[in-house]
């Protein structure tokens, strides 16, 4: 049986505006305990930072957190999204396709409600191999 995202989602995922500082957005990751934030701007989307991109973009690079903003560091456009109307099916394929364990899901107009995640997928009946593709295809995202 087919889910929508809907179903499945964590409403009202954790944002910071572009100019936000890398240690700012750590903090609320820790606060809030997730590995990603939507980086965002109003109902623009601009992109994605996960906990990998603080390690990999800013600190493996030799950047000061407490001056460099997100918007430098996280993953940007095209940032492959998902509505809530989409089926958990369509996901999957997205993330198989990209090879990503995480996609933002937005309204009609690009607001940002929520994200849907590998472990959301997995509550999901008939996705075990689907899930096991994309763990192999994604396996630090």
């Amino acid at each position: 049986m087919t889910h929508r995202i809907r179903d499945v989602m964590s409403s009202g995922a954790v944002a910071v505006e572009p100019m936000t500082t890398v240690e700012k957005a750590a903090r609320v990751m820790s606060e809030q305990n997730v590995g990603d934030v939507l980086v965002a701007y109003d109902c623009d989307l601009f992109g994605v930072l996960t906990d990998r991109d603080i390690v990999v973009r800013a600190v493996a690079e030799g950047r000061d957190p407490r001056t460099t903003a997100v918007g430098a560091v996280c993953s940007r456009p095209p940032v492959v999204t998902v509505s809530p109307e989409d089926s958990t099916d369509h996901a999957i394929e997205l993330m198989c396709q990209y090879a990503v364990r995480r996609l933002p899901v937005v309204e009609r107009g690009g607001c940002p409600v929520g994200m849907v995640s590998l472990g959301d997928l997995a509550v999901t009946e008939d996705t075990h191999t689907a899930l096991a593709d994309i763990s192999r295809a994604a396996p630090n995202h």
